[in-house]
């Protein structure tokens, strides 16, 4: 077996787990340090994934241009979506800030590639959405990093996979899991 958790230590992840929260505003302009951005992705990595496919990426975004036009795509489909609600939820919902894409410092879209090391993979024969639920712990990892290193993360899932394919040049067989804002917080 390997070393135990001292007290401490388990106070830490629990309070990581309970305090963790989805960051969509009150991000501020402190720059994330290259070497607690590797951490954060480095915990997301070691996620358990089926057969150890490790079957994500992560496109790290922080151009201005590429987050305009991801944040143009979100209103639309904030807007669409917004039609399939009547008065006065719509302008409820309308109201709502649902994202922090321009304000945040880093955005990162997690996409899930079910062609990396090719058409078998040992547990994804059986249920073929198991490398799917992979990405989804290397995002939970990614998350808890992220709030024990003190930096906000939001999911933004009101976005068009189609779209972000094609801003983000995604190829055909690769898909958007993922659509988060980083960064700390006042």
């Amino acid at each position: 077996m390997t070393e135990e958790f001292t007290d401490e230590e388990k106070k830490g992840l629990y309070k990581a787990i309970y305090s963790r929260r989805d960051v969509r505003s009150r991000f501020i302009s402190r720059s994330i340090k290259d070497d607690v951005l590797s951490r954060i992705l480095n915990a997301a990595h070691h996620a358990p994934s089926v057969g150890f496919s490790q079957p994500w990426n992560f496109i790290l975004i922080k151009d201005t241009s590429t987050k305009k036009k991801i944040k143009d795509s979100f209103e639309e489909e904030k807007n669409r979506s917004s039609k399939l609600v009547e008065e006065p939820k719509r302008s409820k919902y309308l109201s709502f800030k649902l994202e922090g894409i321009l304000e945040s410092p880093i955005n990162l879209c997690v996409t899930y590639d079910p062609s990396k090391f090719g058409p078998f993979v040992i547990g994804r024969s059986s249920i073929p959405e198991a490398g799917l639920y992979s990405v989804c712990c290397a995002i939970q990892n990614l998350w808890l990093a992220a709030r024990a290193e003190e930096i906000g993360m939001g999911w933004v899932s009101i976005i068009s996979n189609k779209e972000l394919k094609k801003i983000l040049k995604i190829p055909r067989c690769v898909k958007p899991i993922a659509y988060l804002c980083l960064g700390y917080v006042s």
